[in-house]
């Protein structure tokens, strides 16, 4: 069986889609599944390529034993589209930045997270609103339905 990829997507790949590419990470390890599902994230802008995580969102996946240790900012590429099996934004605004960089998404591979809850909406952005707990308990919640979804759709 081919592993199942995943990247998450947000506007500079500092706050919110690394904290779900962590939060992921660590509900597919306790799923026992680290070995059939790899996940990234990626920025749709230029602004904070290189930089780590954000303090806050740094400090609030350590609040929940989640590191992200390493993680630096990059930014999602057109070759992106064709390696990955999931591409998951955490707003609407991201995809429509998304699709000036991948030109389309013809194979219906672009989602946003809260899409595959009955909550589906934006997840604000906690560079804004400050709210990082709000942020954690979104992603979170997105993340148990992206894999419930993974796990019925692509694992059977």
């Amino acid at each position: 069986m081919k592993k199942i990829k995943v990247l998450f997507i947000c506007h500079g790949n500092i706050c919110r889609s690394p904290m779900a590419e962590f939060i992921f990470k660590d509900m597919v390890k306790k799923a026992g599944l680290d070995g059939e599902i790899y996940v990234a994230s990626a920025a749709t802008s230029r602004e904070e390529i290189g930089n780590p995580v954000y303090p806050k969102a740094k400090r609030k996946l350590k609040e929940n034993g989640i590191s992200c240790e390493g993680k630096r900012a990059i930014q999602i590429t057109i070759d992106d589209y064709k390696n990955y099996d999931y591409i998951v934004a955490m707003e609407q605004y991201n995809i429509r930045n998304m699709m000036k960089i991948i030109g389309g998404d013809k194979d219906n591979k672009v989602y946003r997270l809260l899409d595959f809850t009955d909550n589906k909406k934006d997840i604000d952005d906690p560079w804004y609103s400050g709210n990082f707990d709000i942020t954690y308990d979104e992603i979170c919640e997105g993340s148990r339905a992206l894999l419930e979804h993974i796990v019925s759709n692509d694992m059977n």
